[in-house]
Protein backbone atom coordinates (compact mmCIF):
# COMPACT_ATOMS: atom_id res chain seq x y z
CA UNK A 1 0.00 0.00 0.00
CA UNK A 2 1.34 3.57 -0.78
CA UNK A 3 1.91 5.91 2.01
CA UNK A 4 0.23 9.07 0.59
CA UNK A 5 1.94 12.30 2.01
CA UNK A 6 -0.17 15.28 0.74
CA UNK A 7 1.12 18.85 1.76
CA UNK A 8 -1.02 21.84 0.84
CA UNK A 9 0.50 24.85 0.59
CA UNK A 10 3.71 25.72 -2.42
CA UNK A 11 5.32 28.05 -0.39
CA UNK A 12 8.77 27.97 1.27
CA UNK A 13 7.58 25.91 3.49
CA UNK A 14 5.65 23.13 1.42
CA UNK A 15 7.91 23.17 -1.34
CA UNK A 16 11.37 22.88 1.00
CA UNK A 17 9.86 20.17 2.91
CA UNK A 18 8.39 18.14 -0.51
CA UNK A 19 12.16 18.66 -1.76
CA UNK A 20 13.48 16.95 1.42
CA UNK A 21 11.19 14.38 1.83
CA UNK A 22 11.64 13.33 -2.32
CA UNK A 23 15.32 13.16 -0.76
CA UNK A 24 14.93 10.78 2.10
CA UNK A 25 12.15 8.76 0.55
CA UNK A 26 13.69 8.45 -3.19
CA UNK A 27 13.92 4.61 -2.95
CA UNK A 28 10.17 4.51 -1.65
CA UNK A 29 8.90 6.76 -4.41
CA UNK A 30 10.60 5.12 -7.01
CA UNK A 31 9.47 1.47 -5.77
CA UNK A 32 6.13 2.81 -6.11
CA UNK A 33 5.86 2.67 -1.74
CA UNK A 34 5.08 6.30 -0.78
CA UNK A 35 3.76 9.53 -2.80
CA UNK A 36 4.15 13.13 -2.51
CA UNK A 37 1.64 15.52 -3.40
CA UNK A 38 1.52 19.10 -3.44
CA UNK A 39 -1.58 21.26 -3.66
CA UNK A 40 -1.37 24.42 -4.63
CA UNK A 41 -3.89 27.34 -5.52
CA UNK A 42 -1.48 29.04 -8.50
CA UNK A 43 0.95 27.69 -10.71
CA UNK A 44 3.59 30.25 -8.80
CA UNK A 45 6.03 30.58 -5.69
CA UNK A 46 6.43 33.96 -4.00
CA UNK A 47 9.45 35.00 -2.16
CA UNK A 48 7.87 37.68 -0.03
CA UNK A 49 10.86 39.30 1.33
CA UNK A 50 11.56 40.93 -1.94
CA UNK A 51 8.49 43.01 -1.61
CA UNK A 52 10.41 45.29 0.50
CA UNK A 53 12.76 46.36 -1.97
CA UNK A 54 9.92 47.04 -4.59
CA UNK A 55 8.85 50.66 -3.38
CA UNK A 56 12.30 51.61 -3.25
CA UNK A 57 12.95 50.86 -6.80
CA UNK A 58 15.22 47.70 -6.21
CA UNK A 59 13.78 45.07 -7.19
CA UNK A 60 10.28 44.19 -9.37
CA UNK A 61 7.53 42.11 -8.36
CA UNK A 62 8.39 39.58 -11.73
CA UNK A 63 11.44 38.80 -9.95
CA UNK A 64 9.63 37.59 -6.64
CA UNK A 65 8.18 34.40 -8.31
CA UNK A 66 8.97 31.21 -9.98
CA UNK A 67 6.93 28.55 -11.44
CA UNK A 68 6.46 26.26 -8.89
CA UNK A 69 7.05 23.24 -11.35
CA UNK A 70 10.50 24.60 -11.48
CA UNK A 71 11.11 24.54 -8.29
CA UNK A 72 9.99 20.80 -7.19
CA UNK A 73 11.99 17.74 -7.25
CA UNK A 74 10.51 15.81 -10.23
CA UNK A 75 9.52 13.06 -7.89
CA UNK A 76 6.63 15.50 -6.59
CA UNK A 77 3.28 15.56 -8.01
CA UNK A 78 2.12 18.84 -8.28
CA UNK A 79 -1.89 19.25 -7.97
CA UNK A 80 -2.54 23.21 -9.37
CA UNK A 81 -5.76 23.55 -7.24
CA UNK A 82 -7.57 25.00 -4.42
CA UNK A 83 -7.54 22.81 -0.95
CA UNK A 84 -11.68 23.82 -0.17
CA UNK A 85 -11.88 21.45 2.97
CA UNK A 86 -10.11 18.80 5.09
CA UNK A 87 -12.04 15.65 6.09
CA UNK A 88 -9.55 15.04 9.68
CA UNK A 89 -11.79 11.65 10.91
CA UNK A 90 -11.50 10.43 7.35
CA UNK A 91 -7.98 11.67 6.22
CA UNK A 92 -9.06 13.13 3.14
CA UNK A 93 -8.26 16.76 1.15
CA UNK A 94 -11.79 18.03 -0.89
CA UNK A 95 -10.24 20.22 -3.80
CA UNK A 96 -12.26 22.73 -5.74
CA UNK A 97 -11.84 21.06 -8.97
CA UNK A 98 -14.27 18.31 -7.64
CA UNK A 99 -11.76 15.47 -6.44
CA UNK A 100 -10.48 14.75 -3.43
CA UNK A 101 -7.30 13.40 -2.08
CA UNK A 102 -7.05 10.51 0.56
CA UNK A 103 -3.77 10.85 2.75
CA UNK A 104 -1.76 9.27 5.15
CA UNK A 105 0.32 12.17 6.63
CA UNK A 106 -1.01 15.81 5.86
CA UNK A 107 1.31 18.97 6.16
CA UNK A 108 -0.53 22.42 6.20
CA UNK A 109 1.57 24.97 5.21
CA UNK A 110 -1.05 27.92 3.85
CA UNK A 111 0.86 30.58 4.98
CA UNK A 112 -0.66 33.64 6.58
CA UNK A 113 -3.50 36.21 4.35
CA UNK A 114 -3.55 39.79 4.78
CA UNK A 115 -6.58 41.22 5.78
CA UNK A 116 -6.85 45.10 5.39
CA UNK A 117 -10.69 44.93 5.22
CA UNK A 118 -10.75 44.08 9.25
CA UNK A 119 -9.35 47.80 9.64
CA UNK A 120 -12.04 49.96 8.45
CA UNK A 121 -10.95 52.53 5.85
CA UNK A 122 -7.31 50.82 5.76
CA UNK A 123 -7.99 49.23 2.47
CA UNK A 124 -8.53 52.65 1.27
CA UNK A 125 -6.19 54.75 2.79
CA UNK A 126 -3.20 52.71 3.49
CA UNK A 127 -0.95 51.20 1.38
CA UNK A 128 1.45 47.89 2.09
CA UNK A 129 4.35 45.71 0.82
CA UNK A 130 3.35 42.56 1.93
CA UNK A 131 2.08 41.50 -1.76
CA UNK A 132 2.92 42.95 -5.32
CA UNK A 133 0.05 44.50 -5.90
CA UNK A 134 0.80 46.51 -2.66
CA UNK A 135 4.68 46.68 -3.02
CA UNK A 136 3.88 47.88 -6.61
CA UNK A 137 1.44 50.41 -5.68
CA UNK A 138 3.72 51.87 -2.65
CA UNK A 139 6.26 52.37 -5.32
CA UNK A 140 4.64 54.68 -7.37
CA UNK A 141 3.31 56.59 -4.33
CA UNK A 142 6.68 57.18 -2.92
CA UNK A 143 8.01 58.00 -6.03
CA UNK A 144 6.61 60.80 -6.54
CA UNK A 145 6.67 61.08 -2.47
CA UNK A 146 8.91 65.07 -1.92
CA UNK A 147 7.43 66.13 0.93
CA UNK A 148 4.86 65.58 4.09
CA UNK A 149 4.04 62.93 6.98
CA UNK A 150 5.08 59.46 6.08
CA UNK A 151 3.24 56.87 8.52
CA UNK A 152 4.33 53.29 8.86
CA UNK A 153 2.02 51.86 11.37
CA UNK A 154 2.12 48.29 12.36
CA UNK A 155 -1.36 47.13 12.75
CA UNK A 156 -1.36 43.82 11.97
CA UNK A 157 -0.16 41.17 15.16
CA UNK A 158 1.31 38.79 14.58
CA UNK A 159 2.46 39.48 10.91
CA UNK A 160 4.86 38.19 8.47
CA UNK A 161 8.51 39.09 8.50
CA UNK A 162 8.64 41.04 11.77
CA UNK A 163 11.76 42.78 11.30
CA UNK A 164 10.12 43.93 7.97
CA UNK A 165 8.32 47.33 9.21
CA UNK A 166 11.89 48.56 11.21
CA UNK A 167 13.48 47.85 8.12
CA UNK A 168 11.44 49.98 6.13
CA UNK A 169 11.51 52.70 7.41
CA UNK A 170 15.85 52.68 8.07
CA UNK A 171 15.70 52.40 4.18
CA UNK A 172 13.11 54.95 3.71
CA UNK A 173 14.99 57.39 6.28
CA UNK A 174 17.89 56.58 4.10
CA UNK A 175 16.38 56.50 0.82
CA UNK A 176 15.13 59.96 1.18
CA UNK A 177 18.35 61.59 2.77
CA UNK A 178 20.01 60.05 -0.60
CA UNK A 179 17.61 62.46 -3.11
CA UNK A 180 18.05 65.34 -0.69
CA UNK A 181 14.43 65.10 0.61
CA UNK A 182 14.38 64.16 4.28
CA UNK A 183 14.37 67.78 5.73
CA UNK A 184 10.94 67.82 4.16
CA UNK A 185 9.24 64.55 4.89
CA UNK A 186 8.61 63.77 8.65
CA UNK A 187 8.44 59.92 9.55
CA UNK A 188 6.58 58.15 12.36
CA UNK A 189 7.17 54.19 13.11
CA UNK A 190 3.59 53.13 15.27
CA UNK A 191 4.01 49.68 17.50
CA UNK A 192 0.82 48.49 19.34
CA UNK A 193 2.39 47.57 22.49
CA UNK A 194 4.70 49.91 24.76
CA UNK A 195 7.94 49.43 22.64
CA UNK A 196 9.39 49.29 19.48
CA UNK A 197 9.10 45.48 18.79
CA UNK A 198 7.88 42.63 20.12
CA UNK A 199 11.38 41.03 21.06
CA UNK A 200 12.27 43.19 23.58
CA UNK A 201 16.03 43.28 22.70
CA UNK A 202 15.16 44.32 19.60
CA UNK A 203 13.58 47.34 20.92
CA UNK A 204 15.67 48.20 22.62
CA UNK A 205 18.18 47.74 20.22
CA UNK A 206 16.12 49.71 17.87
CA UNK A 207 14.90 53.08 19.52
CA UNK A 208 17.66 54.64 19.70
CA UNK A 209 18.61 54.25 16.54
CA UNK A 210 15.31 55.35 15.54
CA UNK A 211 15.61 58.67 17.61
CA UNK A 212 19.40 58.68 15.95
CA UNK A 213 17.54 58.90 12.17
CA UNK A 214 14.76 61.42 14.05
CA UNK A 215 12.03 59.04 13.12
CA UNK A 216 9.26 59.79 15.42
CA UNK A 217 8.44 56.32 17.68
CA UNK A 218 4.44 55.96 19.12
CA UNK A 219 4.17 52.54 21.27
CA UNK A 220 1.05 51.29 22.65
CA UNK A 221 -0.70 52.68 19.09
CA UNK A 222 -3.48 50.28 18.14
CA UNK A 223 -5.31 51.88 14.84
CA UNK A 224 -9.10 51.47 14.74
CA UNK A 225 -9.97 53.05 12.02
CA UNK A 226 -8.18 55.15 9.06
CA UNK A 227 -10.31 58.67 7.53
CA UNK A 228 -8.61 58.08 3.78
CA UNK A 229 -10.28 61.51 3.08
CA UNK A 230 -9.26 63.34 6.20
CA UNK A 231 -5.64 61.15 6.30
CA UNK A 232 -6.30 60.43 9.98
CA UNK A 233 -5.77 57.11 11.94
CA UNK A 234 -7.50 56.90 15.07
CA UNK A 235 -6.62 54.32 17.73
CA UNK A 236 -8.37 52.83 19.99
CA UNK A 237 -6.50 54.60 23.00
CA UNK A 238 -8.58 57.91 21.46
CA UNK A 239 -5.38 59.46 20.14
CA UNK A 240 -4.99 60.48 16.20
CA UNK A 241 -2.31 60.69 13.73
CA UNK A 242 -2.27 62.57 10.62
CA UNK A 243 -0.62 61.46 7.76
CA UNK A 244 0.40 62.52 3.92
CA UNK A 245 1.33 58.55 3.11
CA UNK A 246 0.75 55.95 5.15
CA UNK A 247 2.05 52.47 5.00
CA UNK A 248 0.24 49.53 7.19
CA UNK A 249 0.85 46.19 8.10
CA UNK A 250 -2.12 44.49 7.78
CA UNK A 251 -3.97 42.43 9.67
CA UNK A 252 -2.93 38.94 8.83
CA UNK A 253 -5.41 35.73 8.96
CA UNK A 254 -5.13 31.90 7.90
CA UNK A 255 -7.30 30.20 5.89
CA UNK A 256 -11.02 29.42 6.95
CA UNK A 257 -9.46 26.03 6.17
CA UNK A 258 -8.22 25.69 9.60
CA UNK A 259 -11.31 26.52 12.05
CA UNK A 260 -13.45 24.74 9.67
CA UNK A 261 -11.39 21.55 9.89
CA UNK A 262 -11.22 21.97 13.86
CA UNK A 263 -7.81 22.41 13.63
CA UNK A 264 -7.47 25.46 15.62
CA UNK A 265 -9.62 29.08 16.10
CA UNK A 266 -7.34 31.19 13.55
CA UNK A 267 -3.57 29.40 13.39
CA UNK A 268 -3.35 25.43 14.05
CA UNK A 269 -2.70 24.53 17.16
CA UNK A 270 0.43 22.84 16.96
CA UNK A 271 3.39 20.94 19.29
CA UNK A 272 5.70 23.31 19.11
CA UNK A 273 8.62 20.74 18.89
CA UNK A 274 6.79 18.29 17.21
CA UNK A 275 4.92 20.06 14.66
CA UNK A 276 2.33 18.03 15.25
CA UNK A 277 -1.53 19.01 15.24
CA UNK A 278 -3.40 18.89 18.83
CA UNK A 279 -6.34 18.42 17.73
CA UNK A 280 -6.21 15.76 14.78
CA UNK A 281 -3.78 12.40 14.09
CA UNK A 282 -1.57 12.92 11.48
CA UNK A 283 -1.01 16.17 10.50
CA UNK A 284 1.54 18.66 10.64
CA UNK A 285 1.71 22.46 10.38
CA UNK A 286 4.81 24.57 9.09
CA UNK A 287 5.51 28.09 8.17
CA UNK A 288 3.24 31.18 9.24
CA UNK A 289 0.08 28.92 9.89
CA UNK A 290 1.48 27.12 12.60
CA UNK A 291 0.89 28.62 16.23
CA UNK A 292 4.42 28.23 17.72
CA UNK A 293 6.07 30.85 20.12
CA UNK A 294 8.42 32.08 17.58
CA UNK A 295 8.37 34.75 14.68
CA UNK A 296 6.24 34.30 11.20
CA UNK A 297 9.67 34.66 9.39
CA UNK A 298 10.37 32.35 6.08
CA UNK A 299 13.48 31.10 8.13
CA UNK A 300 11.13 29.19 10.70
CA UNK A 301 9.51 27.68 7.95
CA UNK A 302 12.42 26.56 6.28
CA UNK A 303 13.43 25.09 9.76
CA UNK A 304 10.45 23.51 10.47
CA UNK A 305 10.02 21.67 7.22
CA UNK A 306 13.40 19.79 7.56
CA UNK A 307 11.96 18.59 11.53
CA UNK A 308 8.73 17.53 9.64
CA UNK A 309 10.33 15.54 6.77
CA UNK A 310 11.93 13.94 9.45
CA UNK A 311 9.29 12.77 11.66
CA UNK A 312 7.55 11.60 8.35
CA UNK A 313 10.14 9.88 6.84
CA UNK A 314 10.83 8.23 10.44
CA UNK A 315 7.17 7.11 10.37
CA UNK A 316 7.01 5.88 6.50
CA UNK A 317 10.03 3.57 7.31
CA UNK A 318 8.24 2.36 10.70
CA UNK A 319 10.76 4.03 13.01
CA UNK A 320 10.16 6.35 15.75
CA UNK A 321 10.71 9.96 15.25
CA UNK A 322 13.07 11.90 16.69
CA UNK A 323 13.98 14.95 15.00
CA UNK A 324 12.37 18.22 16.91
CA UNK A 325 12.12 22.19 16.18
CA UNK A 326 13.80 24.34 18.89
CA UNK A 327 12.43 27.15 17.32
CA UNK A 328 15.45 28.20 15.37
CA UNK A 329 15.35 31.26 13.75
CA UNK A 330 17.72 33.56 11.71
CA UNK A 331 16.14 37.24 10.42
CA UNK A 332 18.00 39.95 8.62
CA UNK A 333 17.33 43.47 9.46
CA UNK A 334 18.04 46.13 6.97
CA UNK A 335 19.15 49.44 8.84
CA UNK A 336 19.12 51.35 5.63
CA UNK A 337 20.25 51.04 1.79
CA UNK A 338 23.28 49.80 1.95
CA UNK A 339 24.22 48.08 5.58
CA UNK A 340 22.25 45.57 7.84
CA UNK A 341 22.65 43.27 10.58
CA UNK A 342 20.90 39.83 11.74
CA UNK A 343 19.54 38.04 14.51
CA UNK A 344 19.62 34.40 15.33
CA UNK A 345 17.54 32.61 18.21
CA UNK A 346 15.27 29.36 19.47
CA UNK A 347 12.57 29.01 22.07
CA UNK A 348 12.84 31.19 24.58
CA UNK A 349 15.95 33.19 23.75
CA UNK A 350 16.56 36.97 23.25
CA UNK A 351 18.68 38.05 20.09
CA UNK A 352 21.82 39.29 20.58
CA UNK A 353 21.92 42.51 18.53
CA UNK A 354 25.39 42.92 16.31
CA UNK A 355 26.38 46.61 14.56
CA UNK A 356 24.90 46.91 11.17
CA UNK A 357 27.57 46.69 8.16
CA UNK A 358 28.13 46.59 4.57
CA UNK A 359 28.74 42.82 4.54
CA UNK A 360 25.72 41.72 6.10
CA UNK A 361 23.85 43.73 3.79
CA UNK A 362 25.46 42.56 0.58
CA UNK A 363 25.19 38.65 2.19
CA UNK A 364 21.10 38.88 2.65
CA UNK A 365 21.07 40.46 -1.26
CA UNK A 366 23.29 37.17 -1.72
CA UNK A 367 20.96 35.08 0.03
CA UNK A 368 17.60 36.79 -1.58
CA UNK A 369 19.50 35.89 -5.10
CA UNK A 370 20.00 32.32 -3.74
CA UNK A 371 16.55 31.72 -1.98
CA UNK A 372 15.63 29.84 -5.34
CA UNK A 373 18.06 27.09 -4.95
CA UNK A 374 17.32 27.21 -1.29
CA UNK A 375 13.65 25.83 -2.21
CA UNK A 376 14.88 23.56 -4.73
CA UNK A 377 16.51 21.81 -1.30
CA UNK A 378 20.20 22.66 -2.56
CA UNK A 379 21.25 24.96 0.10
Amino acid sequence: MTEEIVVVGGGTGGTVLANRLAERLGSAIDAGDARVTVINDGEYQYYKPAYLYVPFGKKTVEAARRPLSDLLDRRVDLRVDRATGIDTDGKSVALEGGDSLAYDHLVMATGANLDPEELPGLAEGGHHFYGPEGADSLRDELADFEEGHLVLSVIGVPHMCPAAPLEFVFMADDWLRKRGLREDVEITYTYPIQRAHGLESVANWATPKLEERDINVETFFNAETVDPDAQVLETMEGNELDYDLLVAIPPHTASDLISEAGLGDTWIDVDRATLEAEHAEDVYAIGDVADVPTSKAGSVAHYEAGVVADRIASRVRGQTPTSVYDGKTVCFIETGMDEATFVEFGYGDEPTMREPSKPVHWAKLGYNESYWLTARGLL
